[in-house]
């Protein structure tokens, strides 16, 4: 089946992240225009601005039924309900630059200070904790919620993952790809972690106690970017520069579609609420591709 497109900016405001709502819509970050998005299945559009110059970035579903965000040139973390209206929150460290953000087995959003080597969290009344890491200049990047009651990240520029517990305690597994420079991470169906390598062109998958097995993609050069579970067994991912959305099994087999526009900028993805995969194009775009019934 082919990609269903819908324009949702301009070429020059950037969606980059894109979650499914607890509303049933799909939420998204506008990084260059600072505002956040919401699109309905059938293609109903709202857009509501956020601070200016804030650099809203990865958007994620919380525990309080609201939508919470990164603002990564802004420094601080956005909170939006349903309705539209917005929040911030900030930072105790200044310049953290957060990034990826996460909803934890506590309760409170997790989320990763890529200039301040330290993964934070913040409860839904806005009360801040940093956790400083054991590597300096690690670039912590994307974060999700593991399998063990632990937050797991990655660490783009120490090449390696980490998991942080929800008392602060840190252990950091290397990779075995010299610059692999991981970046988006998910938990799998399968009960392992699974990552992109943007540097080394694989995909990898970490056991919770961190045994890694890595997947060469056919395009080394493909600039894997972001990865979801798929619902099925599987994780779909984003190739950056490949211009590609990526299925792979939990056994390593790969599957690649081409997007309809070249360089269209594939980012972040999502499974949305009619269980097709969204992928938002940097282009002004969020893609629709219908994976079953």
């Amino acid at each position: 089946m082919p990609f269903q497109q819908f324009t949702v900016s301009d070429a020059d405001s950037g969606p980059y992240s894109v979650t499914t709502g607890p509303d049933g819509a799909l939420w998204f970050t506008l990084v260059h225009s600072g505002r956040i998005g919401r699109l309905t299945v059938d293609g109903e559009l709202s857009t509501y601005p956020v601070a200016e110059g804030s650099g809203p970035t990865v958007i994620t579903t919380g525990p309080d039924g609201a939508l919470w965000f990164s603002q990564y040139q802004g420094h601080r973390i956005g909170r939006i309900t349903v309705q539209g209206e917005a929040t911030e929150f900030e930072l105790t460290t200044p310049q953290a630059g957060p990034f990826g953000i996460a909803t934890g087995p506590d309760g409170a959003l997790w989320f990763t200070e890529t200039a301040s080597d330290r993964i934070g969290r913040i409860t839904v009344e806005g009360q801040v904790t940093e956790y400083p890491l054991p590597v300096r200049g690690a670039f912590p990047s994307a974060i999700a919620a593991g399998p063990d009651q632990a937050l797991w990240f990655t660490l783009n520029q120490a090449n390696a993952i980490g998991r942080i517990d929800t008392e602060g305690q840190v252990v950091v597994h290397a990779l075995p790809t010299e610059a692999a420079a991981p970046v988006g991470i998910c938990a799998g169906d399968d009960g392992a972690l699974w990552f992109v390598e943007i540097g080394a062109g694989q995909i990898g998958r970490m056991t919770v106690d961190g045994k890694v097995t890595e997947y060469p993609l056919p395009d080394r050069a493909a600039r894997p970017h972001a990865i979801i579970a798929g619902g099925t067994g599987h994780c779909w991912f984003t190739e950056w520069g490949g211009n590609r959305l990526g299925r792979i099994s939990v056994d390593g087999e790969i599957e690649l579609h081409e997007l309809p526009v070249a360089k269209s900028e594939p980012h972040g993805l999502a499974v949305g609420p009619d269980g097709a995969v969204w992928t938002a194009l940097e282009i002004g775009v969020l893609a629709r591709w219908p994976v079953g019934p």
